[in-house]
């Protein structure tokens, strides 16, 4: 397995393999790696021969200093999963690599970023897409694999990739789960046990919608009613958000009489954990 560190470096290597005719596919993450991003990876391996696991906590997109500081940073064990696993290709750069003296151009998302998690993170998806488009310029790859854990960010993605004429598949995983219907993220790991334990309500309240759905209820409102009445009935939570809205604009919807999605942030203390699940009629 190749480590690389610089920009160059990667585009060098994965230029060999585009020349050879082999597919090259990108799974970028922030590290603290776990079974979801495994997934991820083998999701990467059947769409290409050389996969590429890029690694790095980007500051663009924190909002709050003491969120990015103490976000989990286990290179030496990422780099060993990533091993373990068969990747190719790990890129690791420091944020000197990424953003070095002088640096100073961004890109700048749609109308898509100023919804949901836009209006609760102010500058989070400029942060995303500039650094998206720095990890796609570097290993120039035939297709990237995304969770859908992070709906928005997975749609500005393609949004920015179509706009732009990137030439990139886009793919999109399901959501990868604890026993318990937790959905996996690397800030799991800093919930308290009771904390942890209290989380399942993020699931639950996304089952509650889908329940009253598949009863017969339609109308947006009643139904986030039935998913926030689950959180709030949780003392460990806080609850900031649970909208229900259409799977391409991002816009609320007022019924569901066509595919939507259910789309959520709790709180546990100072951890914010984000969710969401796919809604039919």
């Amino acid at each position: 397995m190749l480590i690389v560190h610089s920009p160059d470096a990667l585009s060098a290597d994965s230029d060999a393999h585009r020349v050879a005719g082999r597919r090259v596919a990108l799974v970028p993450t922030m590290g603290a790696l776990h079974a979801g991003h495994l997934a991820l990876v083998d999701e990467a391996r059947r769409h290409a021969e050389v996969v590429i696991v890029s690694i790095f906590v980007n500051p663009l997109q924190f909002n709050r200093s003491n969120d990015f500081d103490a976000y989990p940073r286990p290179l030496d064990a990422d780099i060993d999963m990533c091993r373990a696993h068969g990747v190719e290709v790990v890129y690791a750069p420091t944020a000197a690599d990424m953003y070095p003296a002088g640096f100073q151009t961004h890109v700048q998302p749609g109308p898509l970023a100023d919804v949901l998690e836009g209006e609760h993170r102010p500058g989070h998806f400029r942060g995303v897409t500039t650094v998206v488009a720095k990890l796609f310029g570097a290993a120039r790859p035939h297709v990237a694999v995304f969770g859908e854990k992070d709906f928005q960010q997975l749609a500005i993605v393609r949004r920015m990739v179509a706009d732009l004429d990137m030439g990139i598949e886009v793919v999109g995983m399901s959501t990868v789960r604890e026993p318990d219907g937790l959905a996996i993220s690397s800030r799991n790991r800093r919930l308290t046990p009771e904390q942890r334990a209290a989380a399942v309500c993020v699931p639950a309240s996304l089952a509650a919608v889908r329940e009253h759905l598949a009863g017969g209820e339609r109308d947006a409102q009643r139904l986030i009613a039935a998913g926030r009445a689950v959180v709030d009935a949780e003392p460990l939570a806080r609850y900031e958000h649970l909208e229900l809205i259409d799977p391409d604009t991002l816009a609320p919807v007022a019924a569901i009489d066509r595919p939507a999605r259910a789309v959520t942030a709790v709180w546990f203390g100072e951890v914010r954990l984000i969710d969401n699940c796919p809604l039919v009629p």
